[in-house]
């Protein structure tokens, strides 16, 4: 696939899901997925352990992670593919802390029923995104037709998501990243991107959004930009990718 290419592999790290950029210049940070331990793995670009972060919390079904300005991570404890879970959460911590982990439990303000009816099941999501003191969650859609938007506050405590709208994506959608000058937003796919631009964060969510093959690159979990035209794309088999957008 032209501008993907393998920049190493992710050593110890088993079925990484998520990423997002680390406290170092060219640092990230992944976990394993469901079943895995509750360490956080920081690694270098080329995917090697540089330290790894015990959690005190349980890894239910970890699928996401995303950071505000202050250093704050969010894991979102929301993997959800039967649409069953009524203990939804993202785990707020800071890694130079991470014994003091704040819980934010919420449930969807649209979900009534657990499981919904399979067509009506779209309240798994991998994919989140802390942005303007909020988090963002990206649905996953089992049905392949689009992943919805909700909000969520970042602050620990028990919440309502709320759905502020959905964005037609023919995939399923298993990590979210902004871009460094807030202008392009990246839905990851299975062996696909997502692309969505605009001149706002509002523009951004009701854009056609662009979609880009990476078949070949395996079962894609993880995206982080690196720079304003490079993603850092990892997989559950463990390859650590970058890719420059065309």
């Amino acid at each position: 696939m032209p501008g993907l290419r393998q920049v190493g592999l992710l050593e110890g790290v088993s079925e990484s899901s998520g990423l997002a950029p680390g406290p170092q210049p060219g640092s990230y940070f992944t976990f394993g997925d469901n079943g895995n331990k509750a360490i956080l793995y920081q690694i270098n670009d080329s995917g090697g352990v540089m330290n790894k972060v015990k959690v005190e919390a349980k890894n239910h079904d970890w699928e996401s992670l995303t950071r505000d300005p202050q250093g704050n991570y969010f894991i979102g404890d929301c993997g959800n593919n039967g649409s069953n879970r009524r203990n939804l959460r993202l785990l707020r911590l800071n890694p130079a802390t991470p014994q003091q982990v704040g819980e934010i439990n919420f449930t969807y303000a649209d979900q009534d029923e657990f499981p919904p009816k399979k067509k009506q099941r779209n309240f798994d999501c991998e994919a989140t995104l802390w942005h303007e003191g909020q988090v963002w969650l990206f649905t996953k859609d089992q049905q392949e037709k689009s992943s919805n938007v909700y909000t969520v506050s970042d602050q620990p405590g028990t919440h309502t998501a709320k759905r502020v709208g959905s964005i037609a994506i023919p995939g399923q959608v298993t990590d979210a990243a902004l871009s460094p000058g807030g202008r392009r937003l990246v839905l990851l796919g299975r062996e696909e991107l997502f692309v969505l631009e605009g001149g706002s964060w509002a523009e951004m969510l009701k854009a056609t959004p662009r979609q880009i093959d990476l078949k070949g690159a395996g079962q894609t979990e993880g995206v982080a930009f690196k720079d304003e035209n490079t993603l850092v794309i990892s997989t559950e088999q463990g390859n650590l990718y970058e890719f420059t957008l065309p």
